[in-house]
């Protein structure tokens, strides 16, 4: 009849196994396994008796099961026998293995280690790293993170802890503490040669505006309350700086604040960072500041630029280009200078800043591809104003229709205007052309593209809005959750070579499991399969 037996093993461990016997020898059928803590003794005991009921119909056991300790196996290696009067089978009745919970602790961990490695702990606020990880795995309202947390296996919260660790988010300068820490890992990854900003808006389905939430221009297109919230981030979408903005403010008013801000904050005075922007930022008083900053800048330039840019070119080419083609000339510093392009010249002016001190330099390039997308897009504002004066479409505003009084015609200025610039992209710089060339200038300017991820990523992934606060104090403490948590985000990004959305995706299923058995519980890791062993090793993490 087979049984279950527990020995010592030449390391300190028991070892379970079912055996039977054989004219008085011990026959070991099957080894189970080797336990070394009391939970993992009673796991392999179970194990075992299944493994004895598929082999017989009844059962030497007692009933109900007996709970069994590791202590009580004697260690013959140091000839030490159990304790008088214990045994194997002298415990209390113990209930069957139940598990009593499950968490997704190995992700909660995860994130932990690299907000921990990025020297957000420099905070020491635990409330506050929990409230960064929920808003990576779930982004939820303050409330619902709680159920977000539990489900990690982090410690309780109550929700009144977390609204009093968001009050102190503000006195405390925790913003100032992160940014700080995302300085010094862009320094040190080599990012910070090159700094983009954008703005976005976030809105509030609010009746009322207050002195934060106004009603403004809304990339949205809403016409609700907003905030405009300004982002600065390193070449490659890294988060450095945000700023948070009264709804209507412009957002070409936005951008030197929040770069002086990081100027100051950082006691950055002679440096050789470029600041690039999109045509957005682009105005006189801008362009002026960031100079007087002593920052290289790059914006984009606006189509109706081109002619006064382009004059000379114009005048002896027409407006022919060929794909690819880049000019480099430059521009005036305020609408209502003269035109700083001599046209009785054929070659384009070569801008210097001693030269040319009412102008910045101007790259401007053609594109056959952008040229048929542009043209596209014209054919259809054409139509569509045709339209609207033939009387077959309703009468709305619309590009290149002319309305004089009651009577409206087809504006064939502006229209050929247009046409002559389709494919034509500007940039506005004040480098001169010995320091970056024009195919550098653009290259730059096209890694914007990274600052417009890093803001979608806060409004998908994050999930910035809907927001549930209603103060400013609030609202400011929120979004230095989101840095922090957009700061976290891009790391595990850039050393995994995985989305965020993936990486938890693929951790948040590994579950850990807390079992009770054998009158004792205890939490067990999962198995990790090869893909997220793979992101936690590059995450410098593997188990």
């Amino acid at each position: 009849m087979a049984y279950v037996r527990k020995v010592r093993t030449g390391s300190g461990a028991v070892a379970v196994q079912v055996a039977c016997k054989n004219s008085g020898k011990v026959q070991v059928i099957a080894h189970v396994g080797s336990a070394h803590t009391d939970a993992e003794l009673g796991i392999l005991l179970e194990k075992a008796r299944q493994l004895v009921h598929g082999d017989q119909e009844a059962l030497d056991f007692e009933a109900p099961a007996r709970s069994a300790r590791v202590e009580d196996v004697a260690d013959y290696r140091r000839r030490i026998l159990p304790a008088t009067g214990t045994s194997s089978c002298a415990g209390a009745p113990a209930p069957p293995g139940r598990t009593v919970g499950t968490c997704s602790r190995l992700l909660y961990d995860t994130l932990a280690a690299v907000y921990d490695w990025l020297g957000f702990d420099a905070v020491d606020d635990p409330v506050f790293r929990d409230l960064v990880i929920a808003r990576i795995v779930e982004p939820t309202s303050k409330l619902d993170s709680l159920r977000v947390l539990a489900d990690l296996g982090a410690d309780g919260r109550s929700y009144r802890t977390v609204q009093r660790h968001l009050d102190e988010v503000g006195p405390k300068k925790y913003r100032d503490t992160i940014a700080e820490k995302c300085f010094a890992y862009a320094r040190d990854c080599g990012g910070l040669s090159l700094l983009l900003y954008d703005v976005t808006t976030l809105w509030w389905e609010a009746e009322n505006e207050d002195g934060l939430r106004k009603v403004g221009y809304s990339k949205d297109r809403k016409v609700d309350p907003q905030i405009v919230v300004g982002l600065l981030v390193d070449r490659t979408g890294f988060p450095l700086e945000i700023g948070c903005y009264e709804g209507n403010t412009a957002e070409t008013t936005t951008i030197v604040p929040v770069v002086r801000g990081f100027l100051e904050r950082h006691q950055l005075t002679d440096t050789d960072m470029v600041v690039a922007a999109d045509a957005g930022m682009l105005s006189a008083s801008n362009l002026k500041d960031l100079d007087e900053l002593g920052l290289s800048f790059i914006v984009g330039s606006r189509a109706t630029k081109a002619p006064a840019d382009l004059e000379s070119h114009f005048h002896w080419n027409g407006d022919a280009f060929t794909d690819g083609q880049v000019i480099d000339t430059v521009t005036p510093r305020h609408g209502n200078n003269k035109c700083v392009n001599d046209r009785a010249k054929r070659a384009e002016p070569v801008w210097d800043p001693e030269v040319h001190s009412a102008a910045w330099r101007a790259v401007w390039a053609y594109s056959a591809k952008r040229a048929r997308r542009d043209q596209k897009t014209l054919a259809a504002q054409e139509a569509r104003a045709k339209a609207i004066i033939d009387g077959t479409q309703p009468a709305k505003s619309a590009r290149f229709v002319k309305v004089s009084g009651k009577d409206r015609h087809l504006d064939d200025s502006a229209l050929s205007r247009a046409k002559s610039l389709a494919g034509l992209k500007g940039y506005i710089t004040n480098v001169p052309a010995t320091v970056m060339p024009a195919d550098e200038v653009m290259a730059k300017y096209h890694d914007l593209w990274h600052v417009e991820k890093s803001f979608r990523m806060s409004k998908s992934d994050l999930a910035a809005r809907p927001i549930w606060h209603r103060q400013r104090e609030t609202i400011e403490a929120h979004l230095t959750i989101v840095f922090a948590a957009l700061a976290v985000s891009h790391a595990v990004q850039s050393r995994t070579g995985y989305s965020i959305a993936k990486v938890v995706k693929g951790l948040r299923t590994l579950r850990s499991a807390t079992i009770a058995i054998n009158g004792v519980t205890q939490t067990f890791p999962p198995d990790v399969p090869a893909t997220q062993r793979e992101i936690l090793e590059h995450l410098g993490l593997a188990p």
